[in-house]
């Protein structure tokens, strides 16, 4: 599945069975809880936390989905395209970073 096509499921899913889009500040404070949810999975299995009884059974992939598609929500609603952002972006990153993490010792 492409970007773009993540963007036009999630927004046909939205039209279909989520009535409409919530606003972009409460998407913006839902991708916020998502992201923390994904952070405490990833300190109780890489990190040093133990797992608590309520964390048990989570699954990383899913977290990491629920943040995609509040994402994609938030894309959809302020006219972004993600394919195009994305894209922009990677150049942005090869151009500025493309001799800096070779030279990094600390990544050697």
């Amino acid at each position: 599945m492409s970007i773009q096509e993540a963007q036009d499921q999630v927004d046909q899913w939205i039209k279909t069975y989520g009535v409409r889009y919530f606003s972009e500040l409460t998407n913006m404070t839902i991708l916020t809880e998502e992201v923390g949810e994904l952070a405490r999975i990833m300190a109780r299995t890489y990190g040093d936390q133990s797992f608590k009884k309520s964390d048990l059974g989570k699954d990383l992939g899913d977290e990491m989905a629920d943040v995609l598609w509040v994402l994609i929500c938030l894309a959809n609603q302020t006219g972004i395209n993600l394919t195009e952002a994305f894209e922009k972006n990677l150049a942005k990153k090869t151009d500025r970073d493309k001799d800096r993490h070779k030279q990094n010792t600390k990544l050697q």
